[in-house]
């Protein structure tokens, strides 16, 4: 998986060069869908915030081109993009588990599916008792299974 930040005039910063299992280790603590407020939450999100202990957040977002864009979120505050930001919303997805008693899910490893262009088009993140599953396209899918 690749992280990179985004400034006026396009990505820069934390590539991962190719290192698809940078997040291993790491204990997911909360998902949030960002959702635009005037459609309501009855569609798919338009990103999906990975909170990671530590105070940090992994943000994927689907580009106009129906690929996925994995950046550094900034939880709680919403994406810079949001804007107007009083018509968008962090919000639970109802239709993930709840965070095991643990208090987290331990990342195991990732994965990038790629289309023909060599695009990320799906993230899988695995867990230890499960694999969220985040899809690229009008607006993002997002599934868990469980192991």
């Amino acid at each position: 998986m690749t992280v990179e930040r985004e400034e006026y005039g396009g990505p820069v910063g934390r590539t991962r060069s190719g290192n698809s299992d940078w997040l291993t280790g790491s204990r997911i603590t909360a998902v949030h869908g960002v959702f635009y407020r005037p459609e309501g939450r009855a569609g798919e999100p338009e990103a999906v915030e990975f909170v990671i202990d530590q105070g940090q957040s992994v943000l994927l977002t689907c580009t106009s081109d129906w690929t996925l864009r994995i950046t550094p979120g900034a939880w709680p505050l919403l994406p810079d993009w949001c804007v107007p930001a009083n018509q968008w919303q962090h919000a639970s997805l109802t239709q993930l588990p709840p965070v095991p008693y643990e208090g987290g899910w331990t990342v195991v490893g990732t994965l990038e599916r790629r289309d023909g262009n060599g695009e990320v088009h799906e993230a899988v993140i695995r867990c230890e008792y499960g694999d969220f599953v985040v899809a690229a396209g009008d607006t993002l899918a997002v599934r868990f299974h469980p192991h």
